[in-house]
């Protein structure tokens, strides 16, 4: 039986923090762009995370999780030496990077840590890589190291100005593409809206775009279908079929209304969690 035991755990900005778990047979097929699902005990929620990094050699896997509800709080109880009960993947499908001479990688948030080995792979493959990468303000700012390592043009974004340049990502994007950079390919991982946003401006400049969505997902393994998703008209399955898809052709206000069915139910466990865990370090 794996154990999977947590290596390293270490705070990133704001609630968002990167663990290191033991698993050698999933570092040994993970590729940039899939994903796992984790529980943190027997009876815990099953929480998929993007795969942010793996190391074959001494067989580990990093993921980064922010608490936004219950199963992340418990899991965020978790340090170094605890073990997972359950850490399930490879899932999805790679993020294909065949034939890309230059791209622009954008980054919103937490989901800058899954757009940074998509980054990494695409240098390493020896495109030109831009990247873009967004934060709320100055103390949410992670990871710019790792992206200055793998690309050769790096712009830091934040909503109020606090470090960076003050804007969105749209705007940084939107003024690459006219200085007159072509892209082959433009990545976007990040918050629905971010990705919704980037999709409808490369569309205005002709630019195939690339999204990872992350709609509610239950399994894993496309039986449940609560990952279900419209794609140029047909239904897809995040799990399966993705998680990248064309940006162009995602109905993102469908994605987002669903996203939004279980909020108040999410806050009360949320709430409740909260109470327990102020119960037991009483």
């Amino acid at each position: 039986m794996q154990q999977y035991t947590i290596l390293e755990k270490t705070p990133l900005s704001g609630n968002a923090s990167r663990m290191v778990v033991s698993a050698p047979l999933v570092a040994r097929k993970a590729q940039a762009g899939q994903f796992i699902i984790l529980r943190a005990g027997e009876n815990s929620e099953r929480i998929p995370l993007t795969i942010h990094d793996q190391d074959r050699e001494k067989g580990t896997v990093s993921v980064v999780y922010q608490v936004v509800g219950a199963g992340t709080m418990e899991l965020d109880t978790l340090n170094a030496g605890d073990r997972l009960h359950d850490f399930v993947g490879p899932l999805g499908r790679e993020t294909a990077t065949q034939g890309i001479k230059k791209a622009c990688v954008v980054g919103g948030g937490v989901g800058c840590a899954i757009a940074f080995p998509v980054a990494r792979k695409l240098h390493d493959q020896g495109s030109v890589v831009h990247s873009i990468i967004g934060f709320r303000s100055k103390d949410l700012v992670f990871m710019e190291k790792e992206f200055q390592s793998v690309s050769d043009k790096l712009m830091v974004m934040t909503d109020d100005g606090s470090y960076g340049s003050r804007g969105l990502v749209t705007q940084a994007l939107e003024g690459l593409i006219k200085e007159g950079h072509q892209y082959d390919e433009v990545i976007a991982i990040g918050p629905l809206v971010m990705m919704k946003f980037v999709s409808q401006l490369t569309k205005k400049y002709g630019v195939k775009t690339t999204v990872s969505m992350n709609p509610i997902m239950v399994d894993g393994t496309g039986m449940c279908g609560g990952c279900r998703l419209t794609v140029g008209g047909q239904v897809k399955f995040a799990c399966v079929d993705g998680p990248d898809f064309d940006g162009h052709q995602v109905d993102f206000d469908e994605v987002i209304s669903r996203n939004r069915i279980y909020e108040e139910f999410e806050k009360r466990e949320r709430e409740e969690a909260c109470f327990l865990l102020q119960q037991g370090e009483e």
